[in-house]
């Protein structure tokens, strides 16, 4: 078994608390033709340097019955400003369109095999996973990007098309572990493609 979800696989069902004041689970996001769950959070560069991307894919998808949920994973006793105050805060500031849950103890991290910030799922009507990994290229510096793997996932999916690359390697700072080194992963994580 692999340590992040495979292509077909179904997402976990999770519990989490929001920004919004709300509890959210998988089943709060059934009208979703599809869902685009995403590991954020608040300090990774490679996070702030694309969110405004991906922001305009989820107002840009929108209308095509795609909703985005962001997850926050990392151990605040790592980075205290992913704390899930500065959460709110941040969500207050930049008004997402998503919603942002915050995953205290890593289990939903763990479930879906979360490796960097940011690290996209995909999953179709049924739940199924389509696409995992990137959401562009260059996420630090969006104005060097040159391709945005995420779109042009969403763009298939919506057409009814089978995902013409359906896994990439996600780009950005490693989920910060409760009660490890900023840097390290479990033994059992890897490249999602190896080079």
């Amino acid at each position: 078994m692999t340590f992040t979800l495979e292509i077909g696989e179904s997402a976990p069902g999770f519990s989490l608390p929001a920004t919004d004041g709300s509890l959210y689970g998988l089943e709060d996001f059934s009208e979703a033709q599809v869902l685009v769950i995403f590991f954020t959070c608040n300090h990774c560069p490679y996070v702030t340097g694309s969110d405004e991307i991906t922001r305009q894919s989820s107002e840009n998808f929108a209308e095509l019955g795609v909703r985005f949920v962001g997850i926050n994973s990392n151990s605040v006793d790592t980075v205290p400003d992913d704390s899930f105050d500065h959460m709110v805060l941040r969500m207050k500031e930049q008004e997402f369109p998503w919603v942002y849950l915050w995953d205290e103890t890593q289990a939903v991290a763990m479930a879906y095999g979360a490796l960097r910030t940011p690290h996209f799922f995909v999953f179709n009507h049924k739940r199924s996973l389509v696409y995992t990994g990137r959401g562009v290229d260059n996420p630090r510096d969006t104005s060097l990007m040159a391709v945005n793997d995420l779109d042009r996932a969403l763009d298939e999916i919506c057409a009814g098309n089978v995902i013409s690359v359906p896994v990439t390697n996600p780009i950005g700072c490693n989920v910060k572990w409760q009660g490890q080194d900023a840097h390290w992963m479990p033994p059992d994580a890897c490249d999602l493609i190896l080079s």
